[in-house]
């Protein structure tokens, strides 16, 4: 049975690095965000999340992707949801020591995508580093995100 859900998260750029957050479940660096409440529109759910997960406030949160990522079994989808990603260039507030989410850490721009990530989010990360505008795309992902297959516009590649 396909379900879809609705995330958000964002990528908070200072200088030359960005604030990830490395989960433990696979020790994947991602941007923090999680899953939308009711009623809330995604860029109060982008800028809750990242506050939830960092304990900082974001100024000036810019929507830079949407994607939707589908979960294939069997030539099948299995799962599906959507992915809304922002930018923040400035903040306020003092970062946790600790995550409830997983370990921050800046890192910089060129080290960035050689991390440990999902493949799709390796594409996200370049457009908004460095891309203007906002993308759009769909991955297709097997259930242990093995990536598929993709599309996106724009393509960089």
């Amino acid at each position: 049975m396909r379900f879809l859900q609705r995330v958000t998260n964002c990528v908070l750029t200072f200088e030359d690095k960005a604030l990830l957050l490395q989960k433990p479940s696979r020790g994947w660096w991602v941007a923090p965000g999680g899953k939308m409440e009711p009623g809330e529109s995604i860029k109060e759910s982008a800028e809750r999340e990242f506050w939830e997960e960092t304990g900082l406030k974001l100024e000036g949160t810019e929507l830079r992707a949407v994607f939707t990522i589908v979960m294939m079994e069997h030539n099948q989808p299995i799962k599906e949801w959507m992915m809304f990603t922002f930018q923040a260039k400035s903040y306020h507030g003092e970062m946790m020591k600790e995550s409830p989410e997983g370990k921050l850490k800046w890192q910089p721009f060129d080290e960035l995508v050689q991390l440990p990530m999902a493949e799709g989010d390796k594409h996200m990360f370049r457009h908004v580093l460095s891309g203007k505008g906002i993308m759009y795309g769909t991955f297709y992902y097997t259930p242990d995100f093995d990536l598929l297959s993709y599309r996106l516009e724009p393509n960089y590649t």
